[in-house]
């Protein structure tokens, strides 16, 4: 066999493997079941912030303590512990998706993404004279 042909399948055989290993990486949304399942590993859970329960931001006392309780897409509500502080217009927010890993039955977060309804939503459009 030719060395080049050697070195050819060395660099495939790397670029298979990097391929694994990434596609290994990437996440999909869960449930707080099945974060709860395997306690510790990193999730991204997708839910709406639970207006029933109480929310806790003190920025006196603690500025980077902020807890509330999420729905997710099953139904499932849990505490959510969040070492930051409050976003804005975060009781505005019509879903969320959280990053973080659950421990002692409580989800702790370290990145917030909201979507907020769209100050277009409800609104007409026109366009050329005409509504759309």
């Amino acid at each position: 066999m030719k060395k080049t042909n050697i070195v050819l399948l060395i660099m495939i055989a790397a670029c298979v493997a990097a391929l694994v290993m990434t596609i290994g990486d990437f996440s999909t949304y869960e449930t707080f079941a099945t974060a709860n399942a395997k306690e510790g590993k990193i999730y991204h859970v997708v839910g709406a912030l639970d207006t029933t329960k109480t929310i806790h931001y003190d920025a006196q006392k603690d500025a980077n303590y902020f807890t509330f309780y999420m729905k997710d897409k099953s139904g499932e509500i849990r505490k959510v512990i969040y070492n930051g502080t409050r976003p804005t217009d975060f009781d505005k927010s019509t879903e969320l998706v959280l990053t973080g890993k659950m421990k002692n039955g409580e989800f702790y977060c370290n990145k917030i993404l909201m979507k907020c309804p769209s100050k277009y939503k409800d609104q007409q459009t026109v366009s050329s004279g005409r509504e759309v």
